[in-house]
């Protein structure tokens, strides 16, 4: 058994550890959608992109005022265990981005990274459902996709329980 948890990140630059992670949002794929998850991390470098932050909608100064890594990674792993049953799935819509971020503040303020070493993308799962490499999933988002990164994993759920409700054979609780 697993669960499938979606995961969406916002960062002020493109790669960890030269750059920050301002927030990140996670949502368990399970029918009500209610179980969601909210970080907001202050920055662990003095370098940053005014581009990239301002696809978060925060200030610099906002950033600096969110939590301590170490207690929100800490926070993050509590509440996968909590709504857990099984081996934790990570799936994003972009995990070659988003994983490398929450594995990266993982390994380096948490110690370890509760959903192992590997993760999944949203649009492969969909390629490989339509046979067709270039098809296109984001329609099936409900939720808008506005960069709250609640609501970007929101609405990936949202897709991943219809391409479920179209045959897609994943896990979902409840």
């Amino acid at each position: 058994m697993s669960t499938w948890i979606v995961v969406d990140v916002e960062s002020d630059g493109p790669i960890p550890g030269k750059y920050s992670m301002v927030s990140f949002g996670a949502v368990v794929v399970e029918p009500s959608l209610s179980k969601t998850f909210l970080g907001r991390v202050k920055p662990v470098s003095s370098e940053w992109s005014e581009e990239a932050l301002s696809i978060s909608g925060v200030s610099r100064e906002e950033h600096e005022s969110y939590n301590d890594p170490a207690e929100v990674m800490k926070e993050f792993a509590e509440w996968i265990a909590a709504v857990s049953k099984g081996r934790p799935v990570f799936i994003s819509d972009n995990n070659g981005f988003d994983w490398q971020w929450i594995n990266y503040y993982f390994h380096m303020y948490h110690g370890s990274n509760p959903f192992g070493w590997t993760s999944r993308r949203i649009s492969d799962l969909y390629c490989g459902m339509k046979m067709d490499t270039f098809a296109k999933w984001k329609h099936l988002r409900k939720t808008a996709h506005d960069h709250n990164p609640v609501n970007d994993a929101l609405g990936n759920a949202e897709a991943l329980l219809e391409m479920k409700r179209r045959g897609l054979n994943i896990p979902t609780k409840g």
